[in-house]
């Protein structure tokens, strides 16, 4: 695959101006990175974080997943990115949109501040986690746009490795230091910091000066957004396969993370060990595997990194429900809790990388809107499915459910790596 971004000039740069070219886009992928993780923390506090606070305050695990279904509305992403790119906000649309729509999230978290969760109905805080997550879900549209328009074909997979590694960051500062942060000063305070941390986005994004690259359209979408155009993009070679792989590549490990935490916890260990150990620590490790598997790829290839991560989801989940079985202390489960946090960084770095090959350069938005939308939909989903596995067959029962999905999919992802990689080389040539 061609590792460098098309221009429109006919000669080849030297190779010290590739590089200074290449590290000129530091800024901007940190900025990109910084702002992923104030989008991401709030919806891992909500459904990774809260989890272990709803544990001890007696919710089931149906209650748990059920409440992860507030997610839901996120599998309408590909709608949410249709004005996106209808109705550019000005010259700098995405731009601008990703900055109108952040500060209304930073509203909404400063206004679940002052909700209680001893005193609030079940059916208050579903409504406002699911508000919380629209607006964290249509902000990500623009945010991820803007990266696939600013930034070269070659710096695609360290985006979204920089992107992976910025959620599983999220996943530090939401599922550990804001638990923390509970723990120590009360409900409040966690969603005060998170709102905090959007509004300095917003100004940084104020800030931002940079030219979007030749080729990818700056103009708003004059033919209309459609069902026609929503169903042209399966039928694009190797789109049918991808899509297959977003629904199913991610959520089988994404659910035994989601409930890590209970595990542990049921295992006897305390809400701030857990979030020190497995909060901080898994999303330090799960940050530097994102990283990691997007250096790799240029060494492998993205399809047989691909089908290699599949198979290391198996081996964590497999070992964890073999511990589980064997009753295992809680020294050996928190190990596998690593070992989880390591297959999750890898598997999401990969999809968030990949997930820019498969877009249509006039249709940016609309296409990461498609995407995110199935990767979404059985994130959302399997969590309460696995929730429900856990309250009647038990921890062991729930885990090899998971097991035998992820079995599946590494079956399907080594069998369809050729043709990917194949879809994606011709997705950069255009």
């Amino acid at each position: 695959m061609n590792t460098t971004a098309s221009t429109p000039n006919q000669h080849q740069p030297n190779e010290p101006a590739v590089i200074r070219a290449e590290s000129g886009y530091w800024p901007l992928q940190l900025l990109l990175g910084w702002i992923n993780l104030t989008l991401t923390a709030p919806v891992v506090y909500l459904y990774i974080g809260l989890p272990l606070v709803l544990r001890q305050h007696g919710w089931s695990g149906t209650d748990i997943g059920l409440l992860q279904l507030a997610g839901l509305p996120a599998i309408l992403k590909f709608l949410l990115a249709a004005p996106v790119d209808r109705y550019p906000l000005g010259r700098a649309g995405y731009r601008n949109w990703s900055i109108v729509l952040s500060v209304v999230y930073a509203a909404l978290l400063l206004f679940f501040s002052r909700t209680s969760l001893q005193e609030s109905p079940w059916s208050f805080l579903f409504t406002l986690a699911l508000s919380i997550n629209l607006l964290g879900t249509w902000t990500d549209v623009p945010i991820n746009a803007l990266a696939i328009r600013y930034l070269p074909e070659s710096q695609r997979m360290r985006a979204g490795a920089i992107r992976s590694a910025a959620t599983s960051l999220g996943a530090i500062v939401g599922g550990g230091l804001m638990l923390l942060l509970y723990t120590r000063f009360g409900w409040a305070a966690p969603f005060q910091v998170m709102a905090l941390a959007l509004l300095s986005g917003c100004v940084l994004l104020a800030f931002m000066q940079r030219k979007p690259l030749p080729g990818v359209s700056s103009e708003p979408v004059q033919t209309g957004i459609n069902w026609r155009l929503w169903k042209a993009y399966f039928t694009i070679a190797g789109h049918g396969k991808w899509a297959i792989l977003m629904l199913f590549y991610f959520p089988f490990v994404g659910s035994a993370w989601v409930y890590m935490k209970p595990l542990l916890l049921d295992s006897g260990l305390s809400t701030e060990r857990i979030a020190m150990i497995v909060g901080i620590l898994g999303g330090v490790l799960a940050a530097l595997a994102s990283l990691v598997v997007a250096r790799m790829t240029k060494h492998y290839g993205i399809g047989q990194m691909l089908s290699g991560v599949a198979w290391l989801n198996v081996l964590a989940l497999a070992m964890l429900l073999m511990f589980v079985l064997a009753g295992a202390s809680a020294t050996i489960l928190i190990a596998m809790a690593i070992l989880l946090a390591i297959a999750v960084g890898a598997a999401s770095g990969l999809v968030f990388g990949v997930m820019m090959y498969f877009v249509r350069p006039a249709l940016v938005a609309l296409d990461y809107g498609i995407q995110s939308s199935l990767f979404i939909l059985t994130r959302t989903l399997m969590p309460a499915v696995a929730g429900v596995l856990m309250d009647r067959t038990g921890y062991a029962g729930m885990m090899g459910f998971l097991v035998s999905g992820a079995l599946i999919i590494a079956w399907a992802t080594t069998s369809w790596h050729q043709s990917l990689t194949a879809a994606m080389t011709a997705s950069s040539r255009k």
